[in-house]
């Protein structure tokens, strides 16, 4: 199973983990195939580190700043031992302490073994030409709050051979 994140920087090509992880895939397949993640920023982009996304991109009291799951507004972590933040291209959900995984998510420029048992990982991004468009990000300037200057959003999702569809 994979999406593709059509962001202002070029595409994202995202393998989905949804046998390892089924409920945040379903959680992240679901968001993509109601358009959820259209228009949201890249908000926060750390070099070497990695660049958070998923948050709404017009928040309103239904859809806070900080999004939501389809399950409400966060749900548990699934946390394996075999899915490791080990390389670049890791694409993992973003969270505030255990079980509060919502509708962020963020993709490592670099592998961060600190996050192994803190966030659930749910997939990578493949493909050369995502690759490049990773690495493009990663060169984006920033100000001192790691927010991209050039603003970058994600204009659409295609979803291929969703099951959930």
């Amino acid at each position: 199973m994979s999406v593709t994140l059509h962001t202002t920087a070029g595409p994202l090509k995202i393998e989905v983990f949804c046998e390892s992880v089924p409920k945040t895939a379903e959680n992240f397949l679901a968001l993509c195939a109601s358009s959820y993640y259209d228009n949201s920023p890249l908000h926060r982009l750390i070099p070497g580190f990695m660049v958070q996304t998923g948050a709404p991109a017009h928040p309103s009291p239904e859809n806070p700043k900080g999004g939501k799951s389809i399950y409400g507004p966060t749900f548990e972590d699934e946390i394996r031992p075999t899915l490791r933040h080990n390389e670049r291209g890791i694409v993992s959900m973003a969270n505030k302490g255990p079980a509060t995984n919502g509708s962020q998510f963020f993709i490592l420029f670099d592998k961060a073994p600190h996050l192994d048992g803190l966030n659930t990982v749910f997939g990578k991004v493949i493909g050369d030409e995502s690759m490049a468009t990773l690495a493009k990000i990663e060169g984006l300037e920033v100000d001192r709050k790691n927010r991209p200057k050039e603003g970058v959003r994600i204009e659409g999702v295609v979803v291929h051979a969703n099951p959930l569809a």
